[in-house]
């Protein structure tokens, strides 16, 4: 799939569908009024029926029309101007991709809204082109017959007055983002028969040998040299090893290092503390966290930013068996402090404790982890948005601000200090559940803080946004790849 941009008026576009933004409660205007012209007003009579009414979303098919060298066209809502923010129009192009992409055509045709509030002409380019991206693509990866088809090209069209060089530096970051993003979808698509600890490594290894990464992957022998206690825990219970990768790309001039670091727990059962059948059944997306640093890092290698960066991602199996951790054993993390367990299904937090303290001991300045790590964040914020938790206010604004630059949702939640007494342990220097429902994404970050020293870091769970379980006009069922330009636009400000 080839992502395109040009300077056109929408009726010379040649294309399979031409996809035109109609605003609500506003008459059409510009480039999308002079194509309506075109079409003898088509768009116009739709309107004054009612058919079209520019509702968030709405996709009303024009087909076939005369006027226009697209065979095709398609009206999409963009619901009312001052409302559309940086999200809602990257959900509007995946809308569009998801309609059209039902059905092999090669090419698609996107017309850039035009004075969207708030944003400039290259990030509407950006965020119409990873949408359209993410939208064009399902989780059908194991499928003998497809049922979706990605065209073969997707143009960003925008009107002869708009600049050529800002579209083309959206349209190139949507690109390269939007290949990482469907990186980290197809791993958290892909069964665990097929991705666990040593095959995700061999991936990561592969990845970054051709963008130019270095690269080390720890074994077993060598993560019990590292003393990383906790994440070996965690992995007993499995015949698969565990792995720790960590990847690094030094564009920077200066010796400042932004870390990150990725869950990657490539099926969890839950251990001992076994899940139902329910709770198991999409498990293989655990390792969303670890998806997501290595998809930002191949973008971040790609886009050649001038920034230095760790990326770790920690990778394991939890499994029962005869050799698994128990109820009450004490872990000895790589820090020197020790952890209680308490439920071995909560796990994550067990191998991340391991994995920060190894990125402090890589000199990062900035430190950022992601981690499908509770269920108890998707009661507090549902499955679209993920929690923020920080040691550092200033660092968490700059973490939310490339989130939402990146059209990606996160909302801030407190880490007032006695939130740490529902992780203290009787026995051991903490224990690793807050023994409690209540504030249950809290304590578990709690817990990670004390692999942070005084590094400034921020936690981003994503349990509800890794993992979409229903369709909706937006995206498929499955792994959607989330935060995965959130973390390049981070590093990319970070520069």
């Amino acid at each position: 799939m080839q992502l395109t941009s040009r300077l056109a008026a929408l009726a010379e576009v040649q294309a399979d569908w031409l996809v035109v933004g109609i605003w609500e409660e506003e008459p059409l205007g510009g480039a999308v009024l002079d194509l309506d012209r075109a079409l003898e007003g088509a768009l116009t009579r739709l309107r004054e029926r009612g058919d079209i009414t520019g509702k968030a979303n709405e996709l009303v098919p024009l087909l076939d029309r005369r006027g226009s060298a697209a065979e095709r066209v398609l009206a999409l809502g963009l619901g009312k101007r001052a409302k559309l923010d940086r999200a809602g129009l990257w959900a509007a192009a995946a809308a569009a991709a998801k309609f059209i992409t039902s059905k092999a055509r090669p090419r698609l045709a996107f017309a850039l809204p035009e004075n969207v509030p708030g944003v400039d002409p290259a990030a509407v380019a950006y965020l119409a082109g990873a949408g359209l991206q993410f939208g064009s693509e399902g989780p059908g990866l194991r499928k003998g017959k497809p049922d979706r088809f990605a065209p073969a090209e997707i143009c960003l069209v925008a009107a002869p007055s708009a600049t050529a060089a800002d579209l083309q530096q959206g349209a190139r970051r949507a690109e390269v983002e939007g290949r990482a993003v469907s990186l980290a979808r197809e791993l958290v698509n892909l069964p665990p028969c097929d991705l666990y600890p040593e095959s995700f490594a061999v991936r990561a290894q592969l990845i970054a040998q051709a963008a130019k990464l270095e690269c080390i992957v720890l074994d077993e022998t060598q993560l019990e040299a590292e003393r990383m206690g906790s994440l070996l825990a965690v992995a007993r219970g499995s015949d698969r090893p565990p792995r720790l990768v960590m990847l690094r790309w030094r564009g920077g001039k200066d010796g400042k290092t932004l870390g990150l670091v990725g869950k990657g727990v490539t099926f969890d059962s839950g251990g001992l503390s076994l899940k139902t059948t329910e709770q198991m059944v999409d498990m293989k997306c655990d390792m969303a966290g670890a998806a997501a640093v290595l998809g930002a890092m191949s973008a971040i290698a790609e886009l050649n930013l001038p920034v230095n960066v760790a990326g770790i991602m920690a990778l394991v199996e939890n499994l029962p068996s005869g050799k698994a951790m128990k109820l009450g054993d004490v872990l000895h993390a790589r820090n020197g402090k020790t952890i209680e367990v308490l439920n071995t299904d909560a796990e994550g937090r067990l191998i991340l404790a391991d994995a920060l303290a190894y990125a402090v001991d890589q000199k990062v300045d900035h430190l950022v982890d992601l981690a499908t790590l509770t269920g108890a964040c998707m009661v507090a914020l549902g499955t679209e948005v993920a929690g923020l938790m920080s040691n550092t206010d200033a660092w968490s604004e700059r973490v939310l601000k490339a989130a939402q630059n990146a059209g990606e949702r996160a909302w801030p939640l407190p880490m007032f200090s006695f939130y740490g007494d529902m992780i203290k342990s009787d026995i051991a220097d903490m224990k690793n559940t807050g023994g409690s429902r209540y504030a249950g994404a809290i304590s578990a970050a709690k817990l990670l803080e004390e692999f942070v020293g005084e590094v400034p870091w921020a936690h981003l769970d994503i349990a509800g946004p890794a993992w979409a379980e229903k369709e909706n006009s937006v995206r498929t069922s499955g792994g959607t790849g989330c935060f995965v330009r959130t973390l390049v636009e981070l590093a990319r400000t970070y520069a």
